[in-house]
């Protein structure tokens, strides 16, 4: 019986998760609840968007506990475990950014939406990704209860597994006079932090039950894989996950302990999966070397957020297969060399922030110059240069600044695969972007397939050949 947002029925609804709606149904078309142009009150907050940061609260797990994908599916989790271990491997997908705001965006989002979903539909049992997880940016602009049934819950109304998400600056940042209940975090953490498999209000009339991660930052544990997501909070940037010495009063240091005590378990087990680190805001973030060749993207890196990230890592002497994040709409992979006392390990770091909110270039033109594009393999070094671990380079690998898309992930017992799959009119349905990562020796191989897109006048020209194998190996 269809329930309204007013009068929902008792909670809980369910005693185990409901992912979808058992039967598909057909692609919403239009928002229901008008959006609004936000423009104006962007221009009000202006310097609030990069000075105010939020609190929040302990994870319900302790710094070294796990939250699983059993925990996810609940009574059937123990079954979908085994199918997984039995197949040999695992697929899931991740993809940031994903809140269309606006009436003409909202179709990017949908299309994303149905072809991640439409893969979980068509792959063979032991190829069907068994879960998804959002790098921030669920719901724009600010967050707002009213704004989830639209940019959540209808585009992934079929999606058939469980939905994780760390939250992103639009998920977290207070707009001034906003009342406690209504802050974003606090409807974020209503929708994927709930204690038991809940409707909330925010799913409509639809049978999707609230994630039950245990907190905004969680190590999430699968078959092959282990995902330690952090919390990067609410400004526009850069990403922070502490109070990096008081610098940030609000902002507790419980993320500090947490990926300390998640690293020394990894290494107290020998864990012999793919460890993957996500955030929302990127470590780096295109940017040209010099004046002349226009200016970097809408956002910037985040280097003091991964100087954080690389003394404890250090301090552990663990560093993860990979290094995922969103925030910039677009997608870029870069090749991080870093020196561990264990030797040199070549670490992925991808931006994939295309999920559906839009598509921004990677450069933009500055006072009259043309906006210059990097080839991709290009040495990109600069953007390092305040890594507090030793580093021995950064490479742009391969860059997409035309096309909505999403990842594809899959691990197995020695190797983790990485494939990046554009959205939209033209776009092949196959990867544009390849790399995978050797689990023991983290040395990183990579293979580049050019899509074929047909060509429309949104199109800027191509940027020439792509370079295969960019990727530094050891």
């Amino acid at each position: 019986m269809p329930r309204s947002r007013a009068f929902p029925l008792p909670q809980p609804l369910f005693d185990e998760p409901v992912f979808n709606e058992g039967q598909p149904i057909p692609d919403p078309t239009r928002f229901k609840v008008p959006h609004p142009s936000d423009a104006k009150l962007y221009s009000q907050l202006q310097q609030l968007l990069y000075k105010d940061v939020v609190g929040f609260p302990l994870s319900r797990l302790p710094p070294d506990g796990l939250y699983s994908l059993a925990d996810a599916y609940g009574p059937h989790g123990p079954e979908v475990v085994q199918t997984i271990e039995s197949a040999g491997h695992i697929v899931f997908h991740m993809v940031g950014d994903i809140g269309a705001s606006t009436a003409a965006k909202y179709p990017g989002e949908v299309r994303v939406s149905d072809q991640i979903t439409a893969e979980c539909q068509n792959s063979p049992t032991e190829n069907r990704p068994s879960f998804l997880y959002i790098l921030g940016d669920v719901i724009y602009d600010f967050g707002e209860a009213q704004y989830y049934y639209d940019q959540f819950y209808d585009p992934y109304r079929n999606y058939p597994g469980p939905i994780l998400a760390i939250p992103g600056n639009h998920d977290s940042f207070i707009v001034p006079g906003t009342a406690a209940a209504a802050e974003p975090l606090v409807t974020f953490q209503r929708n994927f932090c709930a204690t038991e498999p809940v409707v909330t209000p925010e799913a409509g009339s639809l049978h999707r039950t609230a994630m039950t991660q245990p907190g905004v930052y969680f190590a999430f544990d699968a078959p092959f894989v282990r995902v330690l997501g952090l919390f990067s909070n609410a400004l526009e940037d850069p990403g922070v996950i502490s109070s990096e010495n008081g610098k940030w009063s609000a902002i507790p240091d419980h993320q500090l302990d947490f990926l300390s005590a998640q690293l020394a378990q990894v290494k107290s087990e020998n864990y012999p999966g793919a460890l993957l680190l996500a955030t929302h805001h990127p470590p780096f973030n295109y940017a040209p070397p010099s004046e002349g060749s226009g200016a970097g993207g809408i956002h910037g890196g985040s280097p003091a957020m991964l100087a954080q990230i690389d003394e404890v890592c250090k301090a552990e002497g663990v560093y993860p297969h990979a290094f995922l994040a969103g925030h910039a709409h677009n997608y870029q992979r870069y090749t991080r060399t870093v020196d561990l006392a264990s030797g040199p390990y070549t670490v992925p770091f991808i931006v994939c922030g295309d999920g559906g909110h839009g598509v921004d270039a990677l450069v933009r033109a500055k006072l009259g110059s043309g906006a210059v594009e990097p080839a991709d393999g290009a040495d990109v070094s600069y953007l390092d240069s305040s890594a507090a671990i030793p580093v021995s380079g950064l490479v742009l690998d391969r860059h997409d600044d035309r096309d909505y898309g999403y990842l594809r992930v899959l691990a197995d017992p020695t190797t983790l695969t990485l494939e990046f799959y554009p959205v939209g009119a033209g776009a092949a349905l196959a990867p544009a972007d390849t790399v995978s990562v050797d689990l023991a020796s983290h040395s990183v191989t990579s293979s580049v397939s050019i899509v074929t897109r047909s060509k429309r006048q949104s199109r800027r020209p191509s940027r020439g050949p792509v370079k295969k194998g960019a990727g530094r190996a050891h």
